[in-house]
């Protein structure tokens, strides 16, 4: 398998202070990780140096074969999709979810004098029945709840057929129906063979979807652990990780997490 994602010794500084420190990282074609760890521990930063939108401080990054700062960012972009709350934020409030979708298909964030082809309506609808939104298509992004907002931009990173699919905590601000709901259909995703390589930033164990293969666990801006998710995954490291004494366990396909009693 080909990387689609390799970052050696790199290290991204702002104020002297280092978000990311000396990270060695590879992520193969096919697989799906989850990066784990406390608030400002770096994952989002690590995501965003994979989206080619922050470039290291340090260090050498290759995505989908070719070098960030060797090559024409503006080329390397429509191969990597990024959902999160940044691009959220983008969106204009008033485009109904169907159009918030298409969009995508131009590198647009909203609509302008574009003629979708019958085909981009197509794959707009299909992506968004897959994520539950098939009801939901003439509603206006900005009146959708947090959830179907969440499905909603999956849906809308998926409509440019991209070989890397980055997901900045999916389930953050969820209830549990919305969480499981969307954990549930993110694992489908993720045991499909002709979806993309996946990486998803989470605080919870509980998030992760089943299907997703790899963890990395990173504290202060370092990681601690990195590999398949039956080895790395465990008390141990998630523990250090998080600094305080914790349990995993896993439960059929999928993993939970609970302090130890104080005392």
């Amino acid at each position: 398998m080909s990387d689609v994602l390799e970052l050696v010794d790199v290290s991204v500084v702002r104020d002297g202070r280092a978000l990311v420190d000396g990270v060695s990282w590879s992520v193969k074609e096919g697989q799906r990780w989850a990066i784990l760890g406390p608030n400002g521990a770096g994952k989002t930063t690590l995501l965003n140096v994979a989206s080619t939108y922050l470039f290291p401080t340090r260090g050498t990054v290759g995505i989908l074969g070719e070098r960030l700062g060797k090559v024409d960012v503006f080329d390397l972009r429509p191969r990597v999709s990024m959902a999160g709350i940044a691009m959220a934020e983008k969106l204009p409030k008033n485009q109904t979810v169907l159009q918030t979708v298409l969009t995508a298909a131009y590198g647009m964030t909203a609509t302008w004098r574009e003629d979708y082809e019958a085909v981009d309506e197509e794959r707009a609808r299909a992506f968004l029945d897959r994520l539950g939104m098939s009801d939901y298509l003439d509603r206006r992004f900005g009146t959708l709840s947090e959830g179907e907002r969440k499905r909603t931009l999956i849906a809308r990173a998926l409509m440019t057929d991209p070989e890397l699919l980055l997901l900045d905590e999916p389930a953050a601000g969820l209830d549990l129906g919305g969480r499981e709901d969307l954990v549930r259909r993110l694992g489908r995703l993720a045991r499909d063979p002709y979806a993309p390589s996946m990486i998803m930033v989470t605080h919870h164990v509980e998030e992760i979807p089943p299907g997703f293969t790899h963890v990395l666990m990173i504290r202060q801006g370092k990681v601690l652990a990195a590999g398949p998710v039956e080895t790395e995954l465990t008390s141990r490291n998630l523990s250090h990780c998080f600094g305080l004494p914790l349990v995993v366990e896993r439960v059929g396909d999928r993993y939970t997490a609970q302090g130890l009693p104080l005392g």
